[in-house]
Order: C-alpha cells, then sequence, then structure tokens
C-alpha cells in the first residue's frame, strides 16, 4: 500500500520533475505557513511537514492510502497514476496466482472430517452446519471431537456490542458451564487488566443485568431474533436443539441497553424439519452454499 513517503520518493522519477515544481508553488493546506512537500494520495491535501500530515489525518480521518479505485480523469494522468496502476495489476496477479496454488482450496467439499464432527454434533441433537472451503468461518473454525473423552471442544467467538469488542476463543470443552467460560470477560477480579478496561461498562454492572443471545438460524421470516443462554448450564446442554453454522457465536448483552432485540424462547423455534427444508433462508452473514449434516 502507497503512502505519502512512498509517493514523493516517486516523484523523483524521471518524467515528474513537472509535478514536484507544481508542489513546491503549493502551500501547506494545515498551517498555512509553509511551502508543501508531500501531498496525501488519498485526499490530495498539500502537507509541508510530518507533523502536518499527522494533523490532516487525525483532522479528517485519513489513512494515507491511495484509493487505487477511484476514478483519474484523463487529464490529471501522470506518469505517478500509471506506475501505481502497475504495481497494483501485479498484485493482483501474484494474490491470483497464490490461490492457484494453495492447495485447501482445491480439496474435495466432502471432508470427512467435517461429516464426522456433523453426524457426532447431531447425536448430541446440534445441528451444525458447515460452509464451502473458502469462506472466512470455515478457514478460522478450529472446532474438534475428541473420540476418547467423547466430547466437542469448540471454536467460539463472543461478541460484546456494547463496547464494539470481539474475542475468540479456542477449544472449549462442551461439558464446561457458560458462566465459567465468560469469567475471564466479565468478572472484575478474574478478567485480564486490558481485558477489563475494554469491557468496562460488563464489569460494573451486576451479573444479573448481563444476557447471553445466540441468534436463531434459518429463521422463515426476514427478522432477526436470538434465543437466550443459560449461563448456569454446561455449553453442550446450550447448544441442543439449535442450528451452528460452523461455530457458536454469544452475544453479550445488558439487558438495559438491549434496545428492540427479540429474545425468542425455547419453545419458539422452528422445528427440525422446518430448520432443515428450508436451507435457502440461513444467515445472511455468510452468503453462499449452506452443507446440511444429512
Amino acid at each position: 500500500m502507497e503512502t505519502e513517503a512512498e509517493a514523493e520518493a516517486e516523484a523523483g522519477s524521471p518524467g515528474l520533475a513537472g509535478h514536484k515544481r507544481k508542489m513546491a508553488l503549493q502551500r501547506c493546506e494545515t498551517c498555512s505557513g509553509e511551502e508543501a512537500k508531500y501531498r496525501c494520495p488519498r485526499c490530495m491535501k498539500y502537507s509541508c511537514s510530518l507533523a502536518c500530515v499527522k494533523k490532516h489525518k487525525t483532522a479528517l480521518s485519513c489513512n494515507g492510502i491511495r484509493e487505487k479505485s477511484a476514478f483519474v480523469s484523463i487529464n490529471e494522468f501522470n506518469e505517478l497514476n500509471l506506475l501505481s496502476d502497475y504495481r497494483f495489476l501485479e498484485d493482483v496477479g501474484r494474490m491470483a496466482d497464490g490461490a492457484a496454488r494453495d492447495v485447501s482450496l482445491h480439496r474435495p467439499t466432502t471432508n470427512k472430517f467435517v461429516n464426522y464432527l456433523r453426524n457426532r454434533a447431531r447425536k448430541h441433537n446440534i445441528h451444525l452446519k458447515t460452509l464451502p472451503i473458502g469462506f472466512t468461518k470455515r478457514r478460522e473454525n478450529t472446532t474438534m471431537f475428541s473420540k476418547k473423552e467423547q466430547k466437542f471442544y469448540w471454536h467460539l467467538k463472543l461478541i460484546f456490542p456494547e463496547c464494539h469488542a470481539e474475542y475468540t476463543v479456542k477449544r472449549v470443552p462442551d461439558d464446561k458451564i457458560l458462566g465459567e467460560i465468560l469469567k475471564p470477560y466479565l468478572d472484575p477480579e478474574e478478567s485480564d487488566p486490558v481485558i477489563w478496561q475494554r469491557l468496562k461498562i460488563y464489569t460494573m454492572s451486576p451479573q444479573s443485568d448481563v444476557q447471553i443471545l445466540m441468534k436463531i438460524e434459518n429463521r422463515q421470516h426476514n427478522s432477526v431474533s436470538y434465543d437466550e443462554l443459560d449461563t448456569s448450564k454446561s455449553l453442550l446442554d446450550n447448544l441442543k436443539d439449535k442450528v451452528i453454522i460452523e461455530y457458536p457465536t454469544l452475544l453479550v448483552v445488558l439487558k438495559k441497553h438491549k434496545n428492540d432485540t427479540e429474545v425468542l424462547s425455547q419453545g419458539a423455534n422452528e422445528s427440525t424439519e422446518d430448520l432443515d427444508s428450508d436451507s435457502s433462508s440461513l444467515s445472511s452473514e455468510e452468503e453462499g452454499e449452506i452443507r446440511d449434516s444429512s
């Protein structure tokens, strides 16, 4: 990705001397006191120093990276734009070549391990569905089933919307109590100081005000609804009779801040037959083919 320093270093290449002279006639648009030495590749603002570059980034929330797909008229198109487009095409070529060489993308979709995982989940009354190879959730999923212990070790994602925070917990045993899983995040005495500070609104709230929700998949209508989980029960008991796409994603909310979130009771879910008969209405969170457990 191109930064101001890289863009201006290129300005010294042959054919760009006119561009450099033109910039020297401009004043810094941040302090208005010095001649411009830099020009932001993204917002095209002139700056005279590193301090002014940082100030303009803060004031305009600019990241300083040129928008490679931005329109440039033929009158403004110069050698710098040409070089940047050439590098962009090279990057695309490298990515395409890397994808073609990635063995994991060419494996058969009927993976024995995935089928085994789905079958074991079905025996625990969990309706596990998996995405095709290549999807983000499919790649990052670390869920496994231990034959020796006869239990799942789940990949979990915890979302704290009040703090815009997400945490991933790997290899969580299915017999672990949900409240114990959340202790490192909600208990002021057990949580990491950094996590405690970020989730302060949760740790400072009474435990009775914290609600654990999981999105109901395969809804027959467009509304988004959630099941409330019981923190006194094990993860396995909480996941029974529910549809899971790859791995459980738990939403940790405060009752006083949950707004219009629709929470349904356990019995409000559609039947298993309804869930399996309408694969087209699966979660919009991940688009694409959803592989059923059948």
